[in-house]
């Protein structure tokens, strides 16, 4: 596995265990639909969230989530139209970006962002 998967799928761990930690619960992860990825779907409080992780090992070209670009934001629109869709929700949902930011091989920054964007 290339090096830049790995460290997406360390991201992606220490992203949910994150969440699991704050009661979230988790209910699908890289949850695909067409064209998009949801890295974790997750539920808390009656809302759904769809949430994005980025990693990164530095923040020369700029911070993990300023890569979640306008078409990212579509695409993971996308996917949560269809995701609540198929569970019949009718609740709340919202969109969190999580970046963690290495700064070692074992050192890291969690920044979770709530309600990140509103595309719905």
């Amino acid at each position: 596995m290339a090096q830049h998967n790995n460290l997406g799928h360390n991201g992606e761990a220490i992203a949910k265990a994150y969440l699991e930690r704050k009661g979230y619960e988790i209910l699908d992860e890289n949850w695909c639909y067409k064209k998009a990825e949801v890295d974790l779907i997750a539920y808390l409080d009656s809302t759904i969230i769809f949430v994005e992780i980025k990693t990164r090992t530095g923040d020369f070209f700029g911070k993990p989530e300023e890569f979640v670009d306008a078409k990212k934001q579509q695409l993971l629109t996308l996917a949560a139209n269809e995701y609540i869709h198929l569970m019949s929700h009718k609740g709340e949902i919202r969109f969190d970006i999580i970046s963690v930011l290495f700064s070692s091989t074992t050192e890291y920054k969690l920044n979770h962002i709530e309600d990140a964007f509103w595309n719905y």
